[in-house]
C-alpha cells in the first residue's frame, strides 16, 4: 500500500544512531521518480557503476558513512540525506545518447532542482528546508569544477548567497565516491580544493557578509568589483515587486499591507487589452514597462504585481528597476498545493488548473541574489 507522504515520512526515511540504517525498498517506493532512475542509463566514463538509481543509493550509502555528516545538527542530516536522494532525480528527463556513443545528461541538475522542489512542496516539507535542498541540487557539481574557473574566488562567494557552501561540499564528496571512475581522485582532490577556495573567500559555513544589500547586488553585476566595496545606497524609490502562483493571494496581501501604493498590474492591463492569461502576453508586458517607467521617473514607490514564478521572468523587470536606481523588495507568498487550487477556483476570472500547475512545475522562488531584500509569506 501506497504510504501518504507528508513530513513526518519524509524523515522518517533519514538514517539515525546506532545503526544508520537506510530502507532502500520503503525509500524506492515513495515515488514513482525514483523507480525510472534504476532505468536511466549513464555514461561509462563517469558512472562505471551503471545506472542513475544505483549510483544515487552509493551516493547516500557514502553520505551516511561519512562521520561528518553524522555529526552534523539533525536538521543538516536530514536536509543533506534528502538532497543526496534527489540530487539527480532529473537525469531520466535530461539523458540523451549522443552520435558519439556517449551519454549525457546536459542541465539535470537544474531539472532535479525543479522536480525536488515539486515532490517537496506536495509533502508539504517546510518551505526554507526544502530550499535548502534544492539549493544543494542546483550547485551539486559546482565542486567539482570550480577551481578550475577563471575567477573561482568570485564563484565561490555568489554560490554562497544561496547554498551553505560546507554542506554543499560534504554532498560532492558523497557524490564523488559513490560512482566507479578512473578520476575519482582527481575529482575528490578538487572537492577538497574548493572547501578551501570557500573558506579562503570567507564564507565555508555562511553567506559572504557585503557591507550592505547594494554591494551584494553591484557585485554580482560586475566581474571586477571588489567584494569588500562599500556600495552607496541612494535609492530613488522602492519597488514591492510580487512573486508568487496564480491563487496565492497576491492582491489581498497588497489590499491588506501597502493599500496606498499605486499597482502596476498585469491582471489589471489583460483585462484592459482584453489578453486572456494563456494568450501572447507581449502587449500586457510593454503596457506594464511603460507604466512602471512613469513611476520610476518620478522616484514614486509602487508595486509590481504579476505571478514572477521563475529567475527569467523577473530578471528582465528587475534588469529595469536597477537602470532607474530602484531599491528592490521582492514579495514571495506561498501556500499548499491544495488550497492554492481551491483559492483560484475562487476568484472570478480563475486560471485555467493546466496553466496553474505548468507554473507550479517550473518554480523558482526568489533569492537573495536578486533583490535587495525579500520577504517570504508562507501559510500552512
Amino acid at each position: 500500500m501506497k504510504q501518504h507522504i507528508n513530513p513526518a515520512t519524509l524523515l522518517s526515511f533519514v538514517p539515525t544512531a546506532p545503526d544508520w540504517s537506510i530502507d532502500w525498498p520503503g525509500l524506492w517506493a515513495l515515488w514513482p521518480e525514483f523507480a525510472a532512475l534504476d532505468d536511466c542509463p549513464q555514461d561509462a566514463i563517469h558512472h562505471a557503476e551503471g545506472d542513475v538509481g544505483t549510483h544515487t543509493r552509493m551516493v547516500v550509502q557514502a553520505l551516511v558513512d561519512d562521520p561528518d555528516w553524522r555529526n552534523l545538527p539533525v536538521q543538516d542530516r536530514e536536509m543533506l540525506f534528502w538532497a543526496g536522494c534527489l540530487h539527480d532525480i532529473g537525469k531520466p528527463a535530461t539523458t540523451k545518447h549522443e552520435d558519439n556513443g556517449r551519454i549525457t545528461s546536459r542541465g539535470h541538475s537544474r531539472t532535479s532542482a525543479a522536480i525536488a522542489r515539486g515532490l517537496l512542496r506536495d509533502a508539504g516539507a517546510e518551505f526554507h528546508w526544502r530550499e535548502r535542498i534544492c539549493a544543494i541540487i542546483t550547485h551539486h557539481q559546482l565542486p567539482f569544477w570550480l577551481i578550475e574557473r577563471p575567477l573561482p574566488e568570485r564563484l565561490a562567494i555568489a554560490t554562497s548567497l544561496t547554498c551553505r557552501p560546507d554542506l554543499l561540499c560534504l554532498h560532492a564528496r558523497a557524490d564523488a565516491l559513490g560512482r566507479t571512475c578512473a578520476d575519482q581522485a582527481a575529482v575528490l582532490e578538487n572537492v577538497a580544493l574548493a572547501r578551501e577556495q570557500f573558506a579562503e573567500a570567507g564564507c565555508l559555513t555562511h553567506s559572504y557578509p557585503f557591507a550592505n544589500a547594494e554591494s551584494r547586488l553591484a557585485f554580482l553585476e560586475r566581474e571586477d568589483r571588489d567584494p569588500a566595496y562599500v556600495a552607496h545606497e541612494d535609492f530613488r524609490c522602492t519597488v514591492y515587486l510580487m512573486s508568487a502562483l496564480p491563487g496565492t493571494g497576491k492582491d489581498t496581501w497588497i489590499r491588506n499591507t501597502l493599500p496606498d501604493l499605486p499597482v502596476v498590474s498585469l491582471d489589471a492591463l489583460r483585462n484592459t487589452l482584453g489578453i486572456a492569461p494563456t494568450g501572447n502576453q507581449g502587449r500586457v508586458i510593454q503596457a506594464a514597462y511603460e507604466q512602471a517607467k512613469v513611476h520610476l521617473r518620478a522616484g514614486q514607490d509602487f508595486i509590481w504585481n504579476g505571478t514572477n514564478t521563475t529567475r527569467l521572468t523577473r530578471g528582465k523587470v528587475l534588469r529595469l528597476l536597477r537602470d532607474y536606481g530602484a531599491r528592490i523588495h521582492i514579495i514571495y507568498l506561498e501556500v499548499p498545493p491544495d488550497r492554492l487550487l481551491a483559492q483560484n477556483n475562487a476568484r472570478n476570472q480563475s486560471v485555467p488548473r493546466p496553466v496553474v500547475e505548468n507554473l507550479a512545475r517550473k518554480l523558482e522562488p526568489p533569492d537573495m541574489t536578486e533583490a535587495h531584500e525579500i520577504t517570504y509569506i508562507l501559510s500552512t
